[in-house]
């Protein structure tokens, strides 16, 4: 089956304090991204499409794009304020941030016409996350249902301060919401507070949380496009400084039927690097998974 990974990586990195996306953290000056791309190829996806700034296009064709474009196709989608924003919609003058998760994902429709799976450029997302999502293609026959790679929260944290997370709400095993809250380590425990308000409340370890990996189809790209015109066009958007979100619309379109979301549990354990303190840990975390053998040192070579 044809399978096409697609990177989110137009953020701006500004908890980090840079380009995240192309900060070396394997020994030989692998990205995170590299590791997402080898694993993906090890199962079976055979085209990858980046999502980037157009002014980030040359550092990354010379960086990351010239180390696996004789591995993999290779293609770059660009998103910027304006993406798919028609031309009847007039934007406040002082915004220069894009609009957020769903406008990058339509960046890509002329380039995915098959199954796709999306993550974001700066999460080490694991080997098993991608082997679940191939099963998932592979066994699946309703193109009206997605999948989400769930990771227990507690998989998924950091030390060094708080990070947003959606909560996966589940029936039957399949999504009905995912919550996104900021997600912290306060006396030993786990605690959840809802980014759209409401109180804080503790959480388990097994939690089960989304990293925003996702398992589609093509016919997301209407989902999208049709949500984002009533996002562009709804009285209560803030065009000054809200953003069309992916989790959101997956969780209206589930709500209103259009689609099902199946919750895929991975064991793998997320790393990333939220905070510039969280390096450090990240990096030593990847040369022991190279040193159980489940990497080689030089990943390209």
């Amino acid at each position: 089956m044809e399978k096409t990974l697609v990177i989110l990586a137009a953020g701006m990195g500004s908890r980090f304090g840079g380009l995240k996306q192309i900060e070396p953290f394997g020994p030989n000056n692998e990205f995170i991204i590299d590791y997402s791309i080898y694993d993906a190829i090890r199962n079976g996806f055979n085209k990858v499409v980046f999502i980037i700034k157009r002014e980030n296009l040359s550092i990354f064709k010379e960086t990351i794009g010239k180390r696996v474009e004789d591995k993999i196709p290779t293609y770059y989608a660009f998103q910027d304020m304006m993406t798919f924003v028609p031309e009847n919609i007039k934007m406040p003058d002082d915004r220069v941030k894009p609009l957020g998760t769903g406008q990058a994902i339509l960046a890509v429709k002329e380039y995915v016409n098959e199954p796709f799976v999306v993550i974001n450029a700066d999460d080490f997302y694991g080997y098993d996350a991608f082997l679940k999502a191939k099963e998932f293609f592979d066994n699946n026959t309703d193109t009206n249902v997605y999948a989400n790679i769930s990771y227990k929260v507690v998989n998924t944290v950091t030390e060094n301060g708080s990070v947003k997370r959606g909560i996966a709400k589940e029936k039957d095993g399949y999504l009905t919401e995912i919550l996104e809250s900021k997600v912290e380590k306060i006396d030993n425990k786990l605690v959840a507070k809802p980014l759209s308000g409401g109180d804080s409340f503790d959480i388990e370890d097994d939690l089960l949380v989304s990293m925003n990996m996702f398992c589609f189809y093509p016919n997301l790209f209407k989902y999208l496009e049709d949500g984002f015109i009533e996002f562009l066009n709804d009285d209560k958007t803030n065009l000054e400084s809200d953003e069309y979100l992916l989790p959101n619309l997956i969780s209206q379109r589930i709500k209103t039927g259009d689609i099902k979301v199946k919750i895929v549990k991975t064991t793998a354990c997320w790393h990333g690097v939220t905070y510039k303190e969280d390096k450090d840990f990240v990096v030593k975390s990847i040369k022991k998974l190279i040193d159980d053998g489940l990497y080689p040192n030089n990943l390209w070579k």
